[in-house]
């Protein structure tokens, strides 16, 4: 089974293998195998022991399908997934798997290290979204064109100053992203109760060892403070909305009264299926769409901050589910936008003639100046 018609147009390819079924089970084996290799280090348990786990943690074959089964009536993949690889351990091995921690120390370690790649990727297509509208906004710096407020004709402006606007907004979010990831994105080993029980005192050691092979910050526990989950969703969704404004933006002005815009025309793409004239603006359409639908899903994290007690339940669980798609969505609406602002065409006559309309002979006053102050302030950043 494929759910490939639905998630595709929305996502990219390299966005879908993050959060793959075959990446959560490869990240899980990678947390159990980096649990036993600290462990051993520290001296908890017997190297041959870890290397035993690192061995199966490395080639073990686990059917996603088999596993999405168990993990069904288990209530977490921890359960079924250490079960599986215990059958295949002697039993020293087979005891050591897994000691010291929770269902929810690997759920949380495997979401963050997707978080991580899944920045890394984000990131390069609002670099290809920024530095295309930078180029587009210092070349049309001083163009003339009417500005509109409460979508009706205001004054002029410089046409570059719109465009250097988006540019600042979509940097803004990407670095917003960014920094969140980069203090939230820890290391989760707190055990049952988040007390580290049972690693014989030496858990922060553990669990900064474990961080640095599987990429992430070290921390204290944090399963029951999701405070980093959700400002991590907001930031996602604060891209996906920076990324829309410019979608809207440029979907407006390519309307056929206005026509100052237009996609770039993409073979298979803005087509109609009746209406052959029309040239559709769907890089547009993925970006909005995203907007729609990234606010319910921040929500959602957001519902899940009033944690029970050491271990809440039905939150934390809905978080990582709504966070995937977040990221998802991101990474359609930023791919599309990046060919869209990259091969962005600026009709000139176009904008002459709608100021020319608008009746208005006030100059485009400081634009010039804000769009030279907003790039330069990008690239020092």
């Amino acid at each position: 089974m494929s759910d490939l018609l639905r998630v595709r147009p929305a996502a990219t390819p390299a966005m879908l293998a993050i959060f793959s079924d075959a990446a959560v089970i490869r990240h899980a084996l990678r947390f159990e195998a980096a649990l036993a290799c600290a462990q051993a280090a520290e001296g908890l348990i017997g190297k041959g022991i870890a290397d035993a786990i690192a061995d199966l943690c490395g080639g073990a074959g686990i059917d996603p399908a088999d596993l999405a089964e168990r993990a069904t009536l288990a209530g977490t993949l921890a359960i079924p997934l250490l079960a599986l690889l215990r059958a295949e351990l002697p039993p020293p091995a087979a005891e050591a798997l897994h000691r010291g921690a929770t269902s929810q120390d690997l759920a949380d370690t495997v979401l963050m290290m997707q978080v991580v790649q899944a920045t890394a990727l984000l990131a390069v297509d609002l670099d290809r979204v920024r530095m295309a509208l930078h180029a587009l906004a210092e070349l049309h710096a001083a163009t003339p064109a009417i500005g509109r407020t409460l979508l009706q004709d205001a004054v002029p402006i410089g046409f570059g100053l719109r465009l250097a606007q988006a540019a600042a907004g979509v940097g803004d979010a990407g670095r917003r992203l960014e920094g969140e990831v980069a203090v939230h994105a820890r290391v989760q080993l707190g055990g049952p109760a988040g007390s580290r029980a049972g690693l014989g005192g030496k858990g922060a050691a553990i669990a900064a060892r474990m961080a640095g092979e599987l990429g992430l910050v070290a921390g204290v526990p944090w399963h029951a403070n999701r405070t980093g989950v959700a400002a991590i969703a907001a930031a996602v969704g604060i891209v996906i909305g920076a990324l829309a404004k410019l979608a809207r933006d440029i979907s407006l002005l390519a309307q056929n009264a206005i026509g100052e815009v237009r996609e770039p025309a993409i073979p298979g793409r803005g087509g109609s299926s009746s209406m052959g004239h029309k040239r559709n603006p769907t890089g547009c359409q993925v970006a909005l769409s995203a907007a729609i639908r990234a606010p319910g899903l921040v929500a959602a994290v957001l519902a899940a901050l009033p944690a029970e007690e050491e271990r809440g339940l039905g939150g934390w669980q809905a978080e990582g589910p709504a966070l995937a798609d977040l990221f998802l969505l991101a990474a359609g609406s930023a791919a599309a936008m990046a060919d869209v602002a990259e091969g962005l065409e600026i009709d000139e006559a176009a904008i002459a003639r709608n100021l020319a309309a608008a009746s208005v002979v006030d100059g485009i006053g400081e634009s010039a100046a804000i769009v030279s102050a907003i790039l330069a302030q990008y690239r020092k950043g």
